[in-house]
């Protein structure tokens, strides 16, 4: 059964097709550096942590995020579109693509930031959102991430935070799907929509349950 969340993106996936939305291949920019071209090679990580809408906002603030895209990943199906995925049976989970520049922050950071945004102890699942389409995931880029991944998990299995295991999936990043344009930016362009539903998912009362003070900074209420 499609989420409330999954009909109210149908209902945006119409109004997007008469207003025109833009490319859905299209990345943006974060707030850290508008218009800037860095001369350095630039990395790609990949995350799955729920709701796509929600997982760009915390990776954008940090300075040396270059763009981040919502997109879906994980599964068979070529070009998948927003209703497939919601759907389920694909394979595929919404996810988010951070193009940064690794001069100015490390993977080690973003990996940090992500684990602060999930809900690591459920599987098939992230706050009100159920189905694997929601699964949190490490999609890692080579060696080197891989390493890097399971190392932060296994730090977080030594700390004792939790007394249920980690389900948080670490695996070899695939095929990116772009989401259509109206998912880009949601939270930019719909911040009450955005608003609402972040609160009425308990998205950020299940993150301060989880992290406590190292939870991230809630929204206020629409």
């Amino acid at each position: 059964m499609q989420t409330a969340r999954a009909l109210l993106g149908g209902v945006l996936a119409a109004a997007a097709l008469l207003v025109g939305a833009r490319a859905s291949t299209a990345t943006h920019s974060s707030p850290g550096a508008p218009g800037r071209v860095s001369a350095a090679p630039l990395d790609s990580a990949t995350f799955a942590g729920g709701c796509f809408w929600c997982m760009e906002p915390p990776f954008d603030v940090l300075d040396g995020v270059v763009s981040t895209t919502s997109g879906y990943t994980g599964g068979t199906l070529e070009r998948p579109t927003y209703e497939q995925v919601s759907a389920g049976g694909t394979g595929h989970a919404e996810a988010v693509r951070v193009v940064y520049d690794p001069a100015k922050v490390s993977y080690a950071r973003l990996l940090d930031v992500f684990w602060h945004n999930v809900d690591p102890l459920t599987a098939d699942a992230q706050f009100c959102d159920e189905g694997s389409q929601y699964r949190s995931a490490i999609f890692y880029h080579g060696d080197e991430q891989r390493r890097l991944a399971e190392a932060s998990r296994q730090r977080l299995v030594e700390s004792h935070r939790f007394d249920r295991p980690i389900v948080t999936q670490i695996v070899a990043a695939g095929a990116f799907y772009p989401a259509e344009g109206y998912h880009q930016d949601y939270y930019k362009k719909n911040p009450t929509r955005y608003k609402f539903y972040k609160w009425n998912c308990g998205r950020d009362r299940r993150l301060q349950a989880l992290w406590g003070k190292d939870a991230p900074h809630a929204d206020d209420r629409p």
